[in-house]
């Protein structure tokens, strides 16, 4: 006969190695995550690659960038098996023990759980397309349309503004001169309609532009880095100041608003492009006679 004290003993005693193993990897993963969120907020060259792979990966938050960033130093493109598999691509046999831990939203719908992610790289199926926005094209014209909808002020046009846009914080009003090329626009008209959401018609009485201005900027530039438009990267010479002080946690959750924001333009930004492709392809209805 069975002993099911002695099973029953093991199984218990099983299920507590794995709680304390697993609770070990999540405890080790957050710590990595901090030391990378640090030491994008402290140093310009980190905080640059942060914002090219933030542009590359905009659906992933800015403690999983890190995480990879520092994980494996050489990725652009990343994610987890079940993300490769919705775009058709799997993780390669050979490379299968060589993800970098992240953490997932649960497969339960609740909290996270850590998840292997593997760069583009050590993936192999169909090429995955990227929406570029070249200047003169409808599909740039569509962009800037949505960003400008974001802006919670009134725009008006100054063809004497020497710069692409401008927020005025006195007058609370966003300020376009229509003669730049579209990249410049775009470039600029994104920075300053997210200095316009900072100060929110004047609510938020503790706004300066000083110090908005490097989430701006970064903003921009994810923006720019995911649909290809050339931009020179922010000026980051007082990186360190801004972030003096601040815990891991404070740091990580600047950066996930500016993912956030980057994140809300892009996801309307290509829902209106797409909306443009199916009017384009809706059949045109003649009139019977």
């Amino acid at each position: 006969m069975a002993n099911l004290e002695q099973i029953v003993s093991r199984k218990a005693e099983n299920d507590t190695k794995w709680k304390e193993a697993q609770q070990a990897e999540r405890e080790n993963t957050t710590a990595m995550q901090d030391a990378g969120i640090t030491e994008i907020t402290s140093n310009p060259e980190a905080y640059a690659r942060y914002l090219e792979m933030q542009g590359d990966n905009p659906s992933y938050s800015a403690g999983n960038i890190a995480l990879v960033m520092f994980g494996n130093p050489e990725a652009t493109v990343f994610g987890t098996r079940d993300r490769w598999k919705t775009l058709n691509r799997s993780v390669m046999d050979s490379e299968k023990n060589n993800g970098v831990k992240i953490f997932a939203r649960s497969p339960m719908g609740r909290g996270y759980t850590l998840a292997d992610a593997y760069d583009i790289k050590q993936t192999q199926g169909r090429d995955i397309s990227r929406i570029t926005l070249q200047n003169d094209s409808k599909e740039m014209e569509a962009a800037l349309t949505t960003v400008l909808n974001y802006a919670v002020v009134p725009v008006v046009i100054d063809k004497e503004l020497p710069t692409p846009a401008f927020y005025d914080a006195a007058n609370l009003e966003l300020a376009i001169n229509p003669d730049y090329p579209d990249n410049e626009a775009f470039a600029a008209i994104t920075a300053e309609v997210a200095h316009s959401r900072f100060h929110a018609k004047g609510a938020n009485t503790s706004y300066d532009r000083g110090e908005c201005e490097l989430d701006a900027q970064s903003i921009s530039y994810i923006l720019c880095r995911r649909y290809g438009i050339e931009r020179p990267m922010p000026d980051m010479s007082n990186l360190a100041a801004l972030y003096e002080g601040w815990e891991p946690q404070e740091c990580r959750q600047a950066l996930d608003n500016i993912q956030d924001t980057s994140k809300q333009f892009g996801r309307s930004i290509e829902k209106n492009l797409e909306m443009g492709k199916q009017r384009s392809r809706a059949p045109v209805h003649r009139p019977t006679r």
